[in-house]
């Protein structure tokens, strides 16, 4: 029976039930698969139900499987059919054997039929390959899935990672931001630069030096040097003279001439031959918009020249030119001098009228100098105030020193030192002082200053209602609620000359801002900006050498607020332009370097030749006496800070 596959392999049995055994020989143990297949009848039945227990039960199986196999394929229901249909026959016995379910316990045995003949040995070997080959299909496509997914994973957790690393960079530069200013490109840190010395009132080195120390903070690969700063501050000036159109408030963005402006007249001195003149616009309407008065931010420098004198005709040629430029003010706002005051009535009378309005402080120093200057206690308080000054800054009572007060136009700061020794005398009242004490110390150093007692207080009476009147007009501008409430305060004058002429010069400038349609917003009446401008400009960015030329230059600098737009006209002026602007007049401290250094003479000082000095009107096209190309530029509120 183990010989089923050589039979099938030798053509033992052949299809169709009624065919004889092929006349081969054969093996004599396969005898009993000769007979013919129709001998095969329903006894078997019983052999297979006896035979199912003993051992050799597969090989009887497998055996007749291989007859089965040989007759023509059937399937599980055409053998059905022929168990019902054939009862007794050698069919009905065939069929129920396969039915019984014996031999063929299993459906899955049919198609084992079908194939033909029982499994050979590279059949076997073709089943496992098959299956394994399956299985290893399987697993592949399992182990290639678990790749691809172990793969998007881990491409996930890297973008996820890296978009993690990325936010916590720009959280980190976010909280790096918040606490520093970002100077971001060249035109922020040039106007970074220009609030640092306009605003700030620094120094060129000291910028110098606080970029440096900030360059980590700020964004800063390298600080300009001192020299840079220069440059920017001396180009800020041209672009600001060549600006012909109206500035703009910084509060409200309204232009500062669309209402009328009144022009501030004033001259200062410096070294060298020149006499600075400048001429400041204010918007007539400014007590309108601005609580407080008027500062340098809210005025513009219009034009600035330097002359060896100035007369009032000098002057009226001067302010014609500037007419020709911006328009005629409403008013002029100056000082008591004769010579502005003579330069207004001139162009009157050249039919270019404008009203004049004296300023109170100088006012105030002229009424007082007309009373005080021949009191016969003026100059023993001076002097005394001199010697005092000398013992007390070298002793341990320096801290009483008295306050520097400049010897020219001293009547307008007098009350300071008038106050110092009034509350200086307080400390020493009558009576003994005991020796040794300190009281005994500050009477030795006092010279003549208790016998002017008199004079103090005599002045402080006539003074403190002035600077009273002058704190009230100066914050609100003269208006009619303002000059009711000065009159009480005036007449608290004891003396008659300063009262009359206070109260005269109020009456007459209330009629002058009455014509200008200013009684109720406040008329502008102190010149107190123009004279900080001087100051400012002498000490501010010159150096030790004063000279007149290069403060004229920085002028127009000091007033109005930089915007960024300036500073973007700032690095559109080229090198060519900023040296004919700046080299057209002799620097003295170049002179000085030339004739003092090693080699120097008296020849490298260029001579007296009369050349005119330093001429700058707002949007003229020549800038200077030497000729430039004029630049236009538009002024924008200061929103950005750095």
């Amino acid at each position: 029976m183990s010989q089923h596959i050589h039979w099938s392999q030798q053509g033992v049995f052949t299809s169709g039930a009624l065919s004889s055994p092929q006349k081969r020989q054969t093996s004599p143990g396969i005898g009993f698969a000769s007979i013919r297949s129709y001998v095969i009848d329903a006894s078997l039945s019983c052999i297979a139900v006896y035979l199912r227990g003993c051992a050799c039960f597969p090989a009887i199986s497998f055996a007749y499987r291989a007859i089965v196999a040989s007759q023509r394929p059937r399937s599980r229901d055409q053998y059905r059919e022929e168990f019902r249909r054939y009862p007794g026959t050698r069919q009905h016995s065939a069929a129920s054997i396969y039915c019984s379910g014996i031999l063929f316990p299993e459906p899955e045995y049919e198609e084992l039929c079908r194939a033909g003949s029982a499994m050979s040995t590279y059949k076997k070997m073709k089943t496992k390959r098959d299956k394994w080959k399956s299985k290893a299909l399987a697993r592949g496509r399992r182990l290639r899935y678990q790749i691809r997914e172990t793969r998007r994973v881990k491409r996930d957790r890297n973008r996820y990672k890296k978009a993690w690393r990325d936010s916590k960079r720009e959280l980190e530069a976010l909280k790096r931001q918040n606490k520093t200013l970002s100077v971001c490109d060249k035109t922020s840190l040039v106007f970074l630069t220009l609030q640092l010395f306009v605003v700030a009132r620094i120094g060129f080195r000291a910028i110098s030096r606080i970029l440096a120390v900030m360059a980590p903070r700020l964004g800063l690969a390298k600080a300009p040097c001192t020299q840079t700063i220069i440059n920017w501050v001396s180009r800020f000036a041209i672009v600001r003279m060549k600006d012909d159109r109206p500035p703009v408030a910084v509060q409200t963005g309204i232009p500062l001439f669309s209402n009328g402006f009144i022009l501030m007249l004033d001259a200062s001195i410096g070294l060298g031959k020149g006499k600075i003149m400048a001429v400041l616009a204010l918007d007539a309407n400014h007590y309108s918009f601005n609580k407080g008065a008027p500062s340098l931010q809210d005025v513009k420098c219009v034009a600035v020249s330097v002359a060896g004198t100035w007369t009032g005709e000098t002057i009226a040629v001067f302010l014609q030119k500037i007419i020709a430029r911006i328009g005629n003010p409403v008013a002029y706002l100056k000082d008591g001098g004769t010579d502005l005051g003579k330069a207004v009535r001139l162009l009157n009378e050249k039919g270019l009228p404008g009203l004049s309005i004296d300023d109170i402080s100088h006012l105030a120093a002229n009424l007082l100098k007309h009373e005080y200057q021949r009191h016969p206690m003026f100059e023993v308080f001076i002097r005394a105030c001199g010697k005092v000054s000398k013992m007390l800054k070298q002793s341990f009572l320096a801290c009483l020193a008295p306050p520097k007060v400049s010897t020219k136009a001293r009547f307008m700061n007098l009350h300071r030192l008038v106050k110092w020794a009034a509350r200086l005398l307080e400390h020493s009242p009558r009576g003994r002082a005991a020796k040794g004490s300190k009281l005994q110390k500050l009477r030795d150093r006092l010279d003549q200053l208790p016998q002017c007692r008199q004079f103090i207080k005599d002045f402080l009476r006539d003074v403190e209602p002035i600077l009273d009147c002058q704190k009230i007009l100066k914050t609100k501008g003269l208006s009619q609620a303002s000059f009711d409430e000065c009159l009480p305060i005036v007449d608290r004058i004891p003396n008659s000359y300063v009262h009359s002429g206070l109260r005269d010069w109020l009456e007459n400038n209330l009629l002058v801002a009455q014509t200008l349609g200013l009684q109720e917003t406040g008329m502008p009446i102190s010149s107190d900006t123009i004279e900080s401008l001087f100051g400012v400009a002498k000490i501010h960015g010159t150096g030790e050498t004063k000279d007149a030329d290069r403060i004229a230059q920085r002028i127009p600098v000091l007033c109005g607020a930089p915007t960024r737009q300036d500073a973007e006209n700032v690095l559109r002026i080229t090198v060519a332009e900023q040296h004919a602007w700046s080299c057209s007049t002799p620097s003295l401290t170049k002179q000085r370097r030339d004739v003092l250094s090693d080699g120097g003479c008296l020849e490298n000082i260029p001579a007296d030749d009369g050349n005119q000095g330093v001429e700058i009107i707002v949007g003229s096209k020549s800038g200077q006496n030497t000729g430039s190309t004029p630049l236009r530029s538009t002024c924008y509120n200061n929103d950005s800070e750095p």
